[in-house]
């Protein structure tokens, strides 16, 4: 009896040889691109049977995505490459003469966005208005309106100081205006006169502000500026930051990013979002949603095989994906069940 399941034992690795061996050959050289193809077709004829809502919910979703925006968004590997990415797009502006800006990003969807924003009244309405909250900014827009007032009072004072007796006036007039001004900083009601008048030059300024977007040619000179620039060599960016101003605004930029992703509302977003999502494409077929995101039977056979082969190879140095195969198939051939088919009746 033991002799006999010794024998059955034997056969049993013999068969196990001969299925390592064939599973080798079947990922080795151009079988490995007919399996890779045959098994692709097979997986995505299964898939065109079967909706995306049946094998995904919307909790799995969401949990997946939470997971890597926590995992992938945070990892340390995002965290040290961040800088050297935005030094090494630095470098290559710094030395492309080849391409012009124009040619990298085309006119047409520049100059929709500029109109778009141009024609958005409610936002520019509401961000003017909540500007007049700010005391700061209310002081920033007159101090704006006085550097304008100011810069004109100079210029028509160098006109009449050419005008004989005009310097005089023009000198005694300036010092009633310091002395009017000092009053008003050491005064609680001129204070507060200045106070509003900061309100209004923030109100005037809002109104220039408006009546700028709406009736100038915003649009049109701001798209002049752009053409100034698309015919250029891309190199010419640089001229407007250094290489280290643009490390610290790609830093500055991950930094609010890592930070938002982390507060519960940015979560709440996002699970919006995968809900949405899941609602309209839940009765997709699993195949159908892989033509809507543009992946094709062939893409997907074209990735596997621009990587597998590479990884199998080095794998089966040494024997390694051979000890890995055997490993997994071993306990089958092995177990009872097996090696009693295996064992000639008595």
């Amino acid at each position: 009896m033991t002799e006999t399941i010794e024998a059955a034992r034997v056969l049993a690795d013999r068969l196990l040889d001969a299925q390592v061996q064939w599973l080798l050959d079947e990922v080795s050289g151009d079988r490995f691109a007919e399996v890779v193809a045959r098994d692709v077709a097979a997986v995505l004829d299964v898939a065109a049977t079967v909706n995306a809502g049946e094998v995904v919910e919307a909790e799995q979703a969401e949990r997946t995505v939470a997971t890597l925006i926590d995992k992938v968004g945070g990892s340390a590997v995002l965290a040290d490459t961040v800088g050297v990415f935005a030094d090494a797009i630095y470098d290559s502006i710094a030395s492309n003469e080849d391409h012009t800006l124009g040619e990298l990003v085309e006119r047409e969807p520049v100059e929709a966005l500029l109109q778009k924003i141009v024609d958005m009244h409610q936002t520019q309405e509401r961000v003017l208005e909540r500007l007049t909250d700010s005391p700061l900014v209310a002081t920033v827009a007159s101090k704006f309106v006085d550097k304008l007032v100011g810069d004109f009072v100079e210029a028509n004072r160098q006109r009449a100081e050419k005008i004989p007796g005009m310097g005089t006036l023009m000198s005694i007039g300036q010092s009633a205006a310091d002395r009017a001004r000092k009053a008003a900083e050491s005064n609680t009601i001129l204070g507060d006169i200045a106070g509003k008048g900061a309100m209004y030059a923030l109100k005037r300024t809002n109104n220039a502000i408006r009546e700028m977007l709406r009736d100038a040619p915003v649009h049109d000179a701001t798209m002049e500026f752009w053409d100034l620039h698309a015919d250029e060599p891309i190199s010419g960016l640089r001229e407007y930051l250094t290489k280290q101003d643009l490390n610290e605004l790609v830093g500055l930029c991950y930094r609010i990013a890592v930070t938002t992703r982390e507060k519960e509302y940015f979560g709440l977003l996002v699970d919006e979002c995968v809900q949405v999502f899941h609602e309209k494409y839940r009765d997709y077929t699993v195949a159908a949603l892989l033509g809507e995101l543009g992946l094709s039977g062939e893409d997907i056979v074209t990735e596997i095989l621009r990587y597998g082969p590479a990884v199998i190879e080095t794998a089966k140095r040494d024997g390694v994906l051979a000890g890995l195969i055997r490993e997994r198939l071993e306990p089958f051939y092995h177990s009872d069940e097996v090696l009693k088919i295996l064992t000639p009746p008595e």
